[in-house]
């Protein structure tokens, strides 16, 4: 399982960002896909997953301002994110829920005035 996040980068708030998300070595159209961040100095948490059947389920802190989205052609996986506020900031990571030890290198999201 191999995966390559990018789209990272510093914005201000209230500013979007889309993080895209390129898996290999999976059946990607037979897995559910799931964004996960780990803010400086605190644990990893789930933001966002996408089923098969493309059903999307949010963490209330993103909720109505992240979209996940999924082309299983490209096998891609993305988080389209808006309204970016400070505490967005951290390390964003795609992660497949059938090999849930398995993490990219990550991508980092600053947002800052």
């Amino acid at each position: 399982v191999q995966l390559v996040e990018s789209g990272g980068g510093s914005v201000q708030p209230g500013g979007s960002l889309r993080l895209s998300c390129a898996a290999s070595g999976i059946i990607f159209s037979l897995r559910t896909m799931r964004w996960y961040r780990q803010p400086p100095g605190k644990q990893r948490e789930l933001v966002a997953s996408i089923t098969v059947g493309g059903s999307t389920a949010y963490a209330d802190a993103v909720k109505g301002r992240f979209t996940i989205s999924r082309d299983n052609d490209k096998k891609m996986v993305y988080l389209e994110m808006s309204s970016l506020k400070p505490e967005d900031t951290a390390v964003y990571y795609c992660n497949v829920l059938r090999y849930p030890n398995n993490w990219g290198q990550g991508t980092q999201v600053t947002v800052s005035s």
